[in-house]
């Protein structure tokens, strides 16, 4: 590693540790290890660590599936850069952000706690000159969900502008907690705000959220927050609002907050709330087993109720009855589920009134590693038809044991998500492998079959063990994907973990192309880390380089060209080891993509000319108009308009013999390129009118921006204004939506060429921005395209000297790359001088 690398590393381990609110102290006394050890690490003295020392970190900081891998590949070396990957830092605590736009019910048999009530009550509705905080604290089960949202509703008249509820994830058994800059999307999205107008970065967001937010009357229910730093960026920026934070650890870092301690309800309160949900004429104060029953709860509110609705529901059934069942139960449980016993009695209680098939269907889901589940799937892991599996889960619905928050979507909470997985442990070994085999099988071909309405329809291997979804629409197949998104997460990590690559290779190559069209470019990369790690493992040498590829797509996607490059040159190396000439074109055709990017056009042309050939010889005739698709645009970039245009028509009429409407869109699209540049303006536009037809209809939203803003450059020459206006501003704000900065780069060097002769000051702001962001990522060419722009925004307002600066930075930058443009940049050069 660099040292650049050590600093990352250093800063990745105080990052956690600060996260977890221990001290070095806490977190060496964790681990097992000496304080000098980790003061060592953080000051970057130990560039590295041992692999048994990355593990007991690892396990004190409680990271668990590719957090895990990414931590520990960054520790021991393993992995070159571990800020390479925008948002990787991210990606270690990310988590998908699920808001309603409306408070959870209120529940009717709600009791006590009327000195906490009142003291929110009488704090919100006195002071509206500030934002109110409410952080509201407590062990698990002891009821902040239920005291927030009934605190909610009694004061949600005060906030007409609307309420809002967000789970944080803290505290999700298996899932990492909600990153908050997907928190502050969600936010936004469920106020109204476009996907596509959301800024990429956590600052931004959290000031459009501000900002979105000044002048309203708003409730927010932030519940299971697992610390100030994740919810301090949600938190409004002006008076007028109330926030209610829900959390197992005291937010004491939260400047401005009142803090509301929740204990465990006093033994009159639990008796009451028993009780009250209980409504039975046998039960009152003085009845002993009512105590009793209670004091076996622990005065846990969520095991009380639980109790209370069983005996409600079963009125032949004796309070004392119950109580004893519970004593005799008291050991079995605490070797069933290291948790609290009362509450893992509770649970019991219930899962004993269920039928066998039912008992294992609940058992099962707690094999399940994702956040939710359908009825297919569901069927695969317990092996039965998705008509019986919707019946057993709407069978555990009544019982309370599984939610249903969206239609047909099931989801335990997470207390009983570790009593299912409890429970699931006495099944044996061979079961339960057998059941989680059948949910990945079930996974790998339905990711497959969703997946081809994004690709050229590639399909799994084998004939699927259980029936899998069959979208009829794009729109089908993409509203099943982002369900399903957390789960797929989920389960390739599981598969890594339990050393299968084959499934979790293939779910992340079928996700692949859905990801990349639909900008979830980081999450491709960390699912594809994951998926490396799993080959690497089991030395599955194929699918590291098939990985490595994709890997090397998503780091450019999300502008990390250097990344790519290396990534990319890696899995070549391994093709050359195994001889694999079809690998190996693909892997060329990837680094070709990268090199053109980067302005090394005379390279790129090797590269994929070299992928062209190979692709021929092994006769593989997508991989030939992919090839000669890209080898087209590095030719036209060269000034070789004669070669780009033959070998775009080349492309074009092969895409058209597969069928392929993907790769037609991307062919129209770079054709329309090679007229405009040669001065037919009318061809031009009437093939980027075909591609953004295609582009649209196959919800491919990157090649519709990249389409737009090479529309609005033929609208440019052709003069219409206006229309390269509304195109380049459609396409930025797509590239914008989807994070792509190559892509706001290109659209804000357009723009600014559009603006220098009406708006010398918007051109000028336009173009500072594309030169920061060109920069940033090492976008050669258009940093000579900005400063060019900048150059003669100088030039025209009679400022020489800045223009020479400017201008003599772009010729450097186009002598470098071989532009064609560089005798342009001269002759306005030689006119400074004049």
């Amino acid at each position: 590693m660099t040292e650049q690398d050590a600093g990352s590393f250093a800063d990745l381990l105080r990052r956690l540790r600060t996260e977890a609110s221990l001290s070095q102290e806490d977190l060496a006394e964790a681990a097992g290890l000496s304080s000098r050890s980790i003061s060592d690490l953080e000051r970057g003295v130990h560039p590295t660590s041992r692999r048994d020392t990355a593990r007991l970190l690892a396990d004190a900081l409680h990271l668990v599936g590719s957090a895990r891998a990414m931590f520990e590949a960054a520790a021991t070396g393993r992995l070159r850069d571990p800020d390479s990957l925008p948002g990787s830092s991210g990606a270690l605590a990310r988590s998908v952000a699920a808001t309603t736009p409306s408070l959870p019910l209120d529940t009717p048999d709600f009791t006590g706690r009327d000195g906490e009530i009142a003291r929110v009550l009488e704090t919100a509705t006195a002071a509206e000159q500030v934002v109110q905080i409410f952080a509201i604290d407590g062990m698990a089960g002891v009821g902040k969900t239920t005291f927030a949202v009934h605190v909610a509703h009694l004061l949600r008249d005060h906030f007409p502008d609307g309420q809002i509820y967000l789970a944080l994830n803290a505290h999700t058994a298996g899932h990492r907690p909600v990153d908050p800059a997907d928190a502050l999307a969600a936010l936004l999205v469920t106020t109204g705000v476009p996907r596509d107008r959301i800024p990429e970065t956590l600052p931004d967001r959290a000031v459009m959220w501000r900002a979105h937010l000044a002048g309203k009357r708003m409730l927010l229910l932030l519940d299971d927050a697992a610390g100030h730093d994740q919810v301090r960026p949600l938190l409004p920026g002006a008076a007028g609002s109330l926030v209610l934070i829900t959390s197992r650890r005291h937010l004491s870092a939260l400047d401005g907050s009142t803090s509301i301690c929740l204990g465990v309800l006093p033994p009159e309160a639990a008796a009451a709330l028993l009780i009250r949900i209980a409504d039975r004429p046998d039960l009152d104060f003085q009845d002993a087993a009512v105590t009793n029953l209670t004091e076996l709860c622990g005065n846990l509110p969520l095991a009380i109720a639980m109790l209370a609705r069983h005996l409600h529901h079963h009125p032949a059934r004796s309070a004392a009855g119950l109580a004893r069942y519970l004593e005799a139960a008291r050991n079995r449980l605490e070797v069933m589920l290291a948790e609290n016993l009362s509450v893992a009695a509770t649970f019991d209680m219930s899962y004993q009134e269920l039928t066998d098939d039912q008992q294992r269907l609940f058992r099962r889901l707690g094999l399940h590693p994702g956040t939710d589940i359908d009825p297919l799937a569901a069927a695969a892991l317990d092996e039965i038809t998705p008509s019986q599996a919707r019946l057993g889960l709407d069978e555990l619905f009544d019982q309370h044991l599984v939610e249903e928050p969206v239609s047909m979507r099931y989801r335990l909470h997470s207390l009983l998500r570790e009593h299912a997985s409890a429970l699931a442990a006495t099944d044996g070994q061979a079961e339960r492998e057998a059941a989680i085999a059948r949910l990945m099988d079930y996974y790998v071909h339905a990711t497959a079959e969703v997946g081809s309405h994004f690709s050229r329809g590639i399909g799994a291997d084998g004939q699927a063990r259980a029936e899998v979804p069959h979208p009829t629409s794009l729109a089908e197949a993409e509203r099943w994907m982002e369900a399903e998104r957390a789960n797929l997460h989920a389960i390739v990590d599981l598969a890594a973990q339990m050393d299968w690559p084959e499934p979790a290779i293939s779910i992340v190559t079928a996700m692949s192309d859905f990801l990349r069209t639909h900008g979830h470019w980081t999450n491709m990369s960390v699912l594809h880390l994951t998926a490396l790690e799993a080959a690497r493992r089991a030395g599955h040498k194929g699918g590291e380089i098939e990985v490595l590829t994709n890997l090397g797509t998503a780091q450019r996607l999300t502008g990390n060209c250097a990344a790519a490059a290396a990534t990319i040159s890696h899995a070549l190396e391994l093709c050359a080891e195994r001889g694999d000439q079809a690998a190996t074109a693909k892997a060329l055709l990837a680094l070709g993509a990268v090199q053109r990017r980067t302005a090394d056009f005379k390279i790129a042309t090797e590269t994929l000319a070299r992928a062209l050939r190979i692709f021929q010889d092994v006769g593989d005739q997508a991989g030939e108009a992919d090839a000669a698709n890209e080898l087209a645009c590095a030719q036209r970039l060269t000034g070789d308009f004669a070669a780009a245009m033959a070998g775009h028509r080349r492309a074009l009429d092969l895409y058209r013999q597969l069928g392929d409407e993907f790769g037609q869109a991307a062919a129209s699209r770079y054709l329309g390129r090679v007229y405009a540049t040669s001065g037919d303006i009318e061809a031009a536009r009437s093939c980027y009118e075909q591609a953004l037809e295609l582009c649209r209809r196959l919800g491919d939203r990157l090649s519709e921006a990249d389409t737009l803003n090479y529309l609005g450059f033929a609208h440019f020459l052709a003069r219409d204004f206006s229309a390269t206006a509304q195109a380049m501003t459609a396409a930025l704000d797509l590239y914008v939506g989807l994070g792509h900065r190559f892509g706001q780069v290109k659209a804000l060097n357009s723009l600014g060429d559009l603006y220098a002769g009406r708006d010398p000051a918007r051109a000028r702001e336009l173009y500072d921005q594309a030169l920061a962001m060109a920069r940033d990522i090492a976008a050669i060419l258009e940093q000579g395209r900005a400063l060019e722009g900048l150059g003669l925004l100088a030039l025209n307002a009679g400022d020489t000297g800045t223009a020479a600066d400017h201008l003599h930075g772009a010729v450097e930058v186009y002598d470098k790359i071989g532009s064609r443009h560089a005798d342009r940049a001269r002759r306005a050069l030689s006119a400074c001088a004049r």
